[in-house]
């Protein structure tokens, strides 16, 4: 704990307890565990502990003490489960209100949100009703609604703890905003209004620069803020991200560095566009004089083709706001970027921070890998990038044969190997590196969306139908 302090940044945790995995990616989002005892080998009828059916979802299984906790979608239901560590019996069930049915992509869930836990209570977040607290006994604590929420791919991003405040980001087209909750009573502790904001599936990393606040750094469209997890005040800021971030950052404390992707489809190198300001498009359009615009005055093709995109609150016409952002979307690039923090920054912080970027092979949901001082990106079609820290340069790029298709679930890393999990379900372990190996490809013979938890020499992997837990047999 010393030595923690005498770093210039902190890492801040949730929980206390090494043998347990307490959020979305474990400690801080890092994707990182510390375990040197995992399978190399493992699938349906190979090195497996228990398997459990349960209802599908995209969350990601914690772990707490001697239970594990993942949320659950079946029929109209929204569900939370506790299993039992040891055995993958179900503990017990409890059933959220869900008081609407949001609209949502073809690959998202109405239970996408992984719980959070301090290691005496949970937290579960859905879309279709807002924050819920339970005792590790299933105990209802508290509930809070929240919504409904203009996102048309419907919500993504986890809550996460610090001290006794529980954050959740709810970037949507319209109404974008950044709360925080009293743990104990799910009372609104702060609300930080982001209408400069669209959609977004971001979960919030946490930072604590040395003398400076306990922040919350949360990626979202065009720019990457930090708050003060306090007041929920702005502290710092970059601007010069893509329009829809999906990816967590990630944190590198000995260089005060964060790492952020973003790839949003129409925004590549070569493709950025300039908009003419909304004034000048309402003198050529504005045929009723509303200062508004429908889609009946607009001739671009370009325009009316991208009308579910660029109507943000979805009223029928364009205002000067969805015009902005679409000048904003158009404009704005897919990449990759290093981003220096310095001992404590303060306000606005683009023009010197960049370190680098990286605009190529760039991933759209799966969430950078920052392990033993090299970087990594596993993008669809299963092509994997090592990249150097220090200046953004590949070390080595190539595809994971036998596991070339979608990717969702984030990958981890602990004991020196890399875990990629493919949609189809191929799990490839690797032996990590500037040059890394494949060790190993394993076969689910199901789905996987959801990021696995890696704790206690046990690999707690969800499929689309059942979770697993693997180990290495005596």
């Amino acid at each position: 704990m010393f030595l923690r302090l005498l770093c210039a940044v902190c890492v801040l945790t949730v929980g206390a307890n090494s043998k347990d995995w307490l959020q979305f990616r474990g400690p801080n989002s890092s994707g990182i565990a510390d375990e040197t005892n995992l399978p190399d080998e493992f699938g349906p009828s190979k090195n497996v502990v228990w398997k459990t059916a349960l209802p599908p979802g995209h969350s990601s299984p914690i772990v707490v003490g001697d239970r594990i906790f993942l949320t659950a979608f079946e029929a109209d239901k929204l569900l939370t489960f506790c299993l039992d560590r040891v055995t993958g019996k179900i503990q017990w069930r409890r059933e959220s209100p869900r008081p609407r049915t949001q609209e949502l992509h073809k690959s998202n869930t109405p239970a996408s949100p992984s719980a959070v836990s301090d290691g005496k209570s949970i937290y579960v977040f859905f879309t279709d009703f807002g924050l819920i607290s339970y005792g590790l006994d299933g105990n209802e604590r508290w509930k809070t609604a929240m919504g409904p929420f203009n996102n048309p791919f419907g919500m993504g991003a986890s809550p996460v703890l610090v001290d006794n405040i529980l954050l959740q980001s709810c970037d949507a087209e319209s109404g974008s905003y950044f709360a925080a909750f009293d743990k104990n009573t799910g009372k609104e502790l702060w609300r930080s209004e982001r209408p400069e904001y669209s959609r977004g599936f971001s979960t919030p990393v946490l930072y604590e620069p040395a003398g400076g606040p306990k922040q919350a750094i949360l990626a979202g469209s065009y720019q990457l803020t930090s708050y003060d997890v306090k007041t929920g005040k702005p502290v710092w800021w970059f601007r010069g991200l893509t329009w829809q971030l999906k990816p967590t950052p990630v944190l590198n404390k000995t260089k005060d560095t964060v790492y952020v992707l973003g790839w949003a489809g129409g925004s590549d190198t070569g493709q950025q566009e300039s908009i003419a300001d909304f004034a000048d498009v309402l003198k050529l359009w504005d045929k009723d004089g509303d200062k508004l615009l429908s889609k009946e005055e607009i001739p671009d093709d370009k325009v009316k083709k991208d009308w579910g995109a660029i109507d943000l609150d979805r009223d029928g016409k364009l205002g000067d706001r969805d015009w902005k952002l679409y000048q904003s979307r158009r404009a704005a690039q897919n990449m990759f970027q290093a981003i220096r923090l310095g001992p404590n920054p303060k306000g606005d912080i683009t023009a010197n921070a960049r370190s680098w970027a990286y605009t190529k092979s760039l991933p759209n949901v799966p969430s950078p890998l920052f392990y033993d001082d090299v970087l990594y990106l596993m993008k669809e079609g299963g092509i994997l990038t090592s990249i150097n820290p220090a200046d953004g340069s590949v070390y080595k790029q190539g595809r994971l044969q036998g596991a070339l298709s979608q990717y969702f679930a984030s990958p981890l890393a602990s004991g020196g190997k890399l875990y990629m999990i493919s949609e189809t379900g191929n799990v490839v372990v690797l032996k990590a590196g500037k040059d890394w190996e494949i060790i190993k490809v394993n076969d689910m013979d199901d789905e996987v969306h959801a990021t696995p938890a890696m704790v206690d020499g046990r690999i707690y992997l969800r499929t689309k139908s059942a979770l697993y837990c693997f180990a290495k047999k005596d």
